[in-house]
């Protein structure tokens, strides 16, 4: 029971710890650095495709999480996430999202998608028809 209490009351005590932000701040550019060596590996034409370094950015949030609990502030908090911020417009800038043009299918298939559904609705009908008028032999 004196464990559980202990644990509790250094539970309340961590809580009311004042965020460190110039300990954070401090911090937050190890994060960005590593990041940015990781992102070394990358090629720079790939950096808008996030399959290509989704384990890298992954790593990248988890230490700026990881150095905001460190410093006894929550995350995400205004300040890292004008750190993060400043990260996406160093490699991100150019990542813009490109609108899908949508076509029409050719004539032939669009015909064909069409036409499926209408038939199967036809036959389904003939089939109720004739068997609702057959209702004797069933």
């Amino acid at each position: 029971v004196n464990g559980l209490m202990t644990l509790g009351f250094a539970g309340a005590r961590q809580q009311t710890e004042l965020c460190n932000e110039s300990l954070m701040l401090e911090k937050l550019p190890a994060c960005g650095k590593s990041f940015e060596e990781m992102m070394k590996k990358v090629d720079s034409k790939k950096w808008c495709n996030l399959t290509e370094f989704i384990m890298y950015y992954d790593n990248f949030t988890q230490c700026t999480e990881r150095e905001a609990n460190n410093a006894s502030c929550f995350w995400p908090n205004p300040l890292a996430e004008g750190f993060i911020t400043g990260i996406h417009k160093q490699f991100f800038s150019n990542c813009t999202s490109e609108k899908v043009h949508w076509e029409d299918p050719p004539d032939e298939i669009l015909v064909t998608l069409i036409l499926i559904p209408v038939m199967l609705t036809c036959a389904m009908i003939t089939l109720v028809v004739w068997c609702s008028k057959r209702s004797d032999i069933l």
